[in-house]
């Protein structure tokens, strides 16, 4: 009974720590410290440790020589292979969604585009950011194909901690829902190869932009 309760709370503590990665609630190369996440969490040091540890061993942490662990700083080459990875694998969910989601499901996607709106036009990045999370992962989960969500979730785990950068950028602000209204439409028609195609133009839109901050990073 009591490895069962301790399993519980390793899977709550890695649950919890993917999630922030997933949702930008990391910066690129901040050092974790087990004792503060405990906190932060209300969870005790030993099962943050286990998950950090088993976050570093699928390469969405990073240990540093000195046994530090970090959220890891991306490569230009790095992000553009994670990009094209992105556009693939996304694509491929929203374009098997396309057909399969319900009229429920639909409004919900259509919910969170106007919630999205309301955010741009409140200079809520936040807001923007976490409705943003919930209207892409609304679409993955109708595909389903729990393997691919699975690798959607992870390697939206490597580059959601440079998401939050995207709302510093003017430039991407005014533009950042454009790709979202056109998969909309395309859901509601249930065209799958333009739900695909949105969802790539709207990766690619905003890595670009990331890109140019990598750039100067480096």
């Amino acid at each position: 009974m009591l490895k069962l309760e301790h399993q519980t709370l390793n899977d709550r503590a890695y649950g919890a720590l993917k999630q922030e990665l997933i949702s930008g609630g990391f910066s690129p190369g901040q050092t974790l410290v087990i004792r503060k996440l405990a906190e932060t969490f209300g969870i005790s040091t030993t099962p943050i440790r286990e998950a950090l540890q088993r976050l570093v061993a699928e390469r969405l942490l990073e240990m540093q020589n000195n046994r530090s662990i970090i959220v890891p700083l991306l490569s230009e080459p790095a992000f553009e292979e994670l990009t094209r990875i992105r556009i693939a694998v996304e694509g491929l969910a929203g374009e098997m969604a396309a057909t399969r989601m319900g009229e429920s499901a639909l409004i919900d996607i259509q919910a969170a585009l106007a919630g999205m709106q309301r955010a741009i036009e409140a200079g809520d990045a936040k807001a923007y950011l976490a409705l943003n999370e919930a209207f892409h992962f609304a679409i993955y989960r109708h595909a389903g194909a729990p393997i691919l969500l699975n690798m959607i979730h992870d390697l939206w785990g490597r580059v959601g901690p440079y998401l939050k950068l995207l709302m510093q950028a003017d430039r991407y602000i005014p533009q950042s829902n454009d790709a979202h209204l056109r998969i909309v439409a395309a859901l509601e028609r249930r065209d799958g190869l333009a739900v695909q195609a949105s969802l790539a133009e709207d990766i690619a839109v905003a890595a670009a932009i990331l890109s140019e901050n990598l750039r100067a990073a480096h």
